[in-house]
């Protein structure tokens, strides 16, 4: 039986056998960027930091609850590009931000 619902294979990262087809959504999900609570975030969401954060080079503070529009995704699926205020080129950690 040649049937995809037939192949297991087995997962390194949680050590259990499952289907292909769970394993390719699986392989999926874990390539994409997500927020601090497991959101997917896309170009252009907006997102809100859950910690005060300083930033350097600026000399201020972003507090918690701070509303950032308008994100751009980096090559890095740990870090997002964005704008505050006049902070330009400003890049956030995907664990510290939330997605609105």
């Amino acid at each position: 039986m040649t049937d995809s619902d037939d192949e297991y294979v087995y997962d390194e990262v949680t050590g259990e056998w499952m289907p292909a087809s769970e394993m390719k959504a699986l392989e999926a999900q874990r390539g994409a960027v997500v927020d601090a609570e497991g959101n997917p975030l896309a170009d252009g969401d907006s997102v809100t930091l859950i910690k005060d954060l300083k930033v350097k080079g600026a000399g201020q503070t972003l507090k918690r609850g701070t509303v950032i529009k308008t994100i751009r995704l980096t090559d890095n699926r740990e870090e997002i590009d964005c704008r505050h205020e006049g902070i330009k080129g400003l890049v956030l950690r995907t664990e510290f931000v939330r997605k609105r």
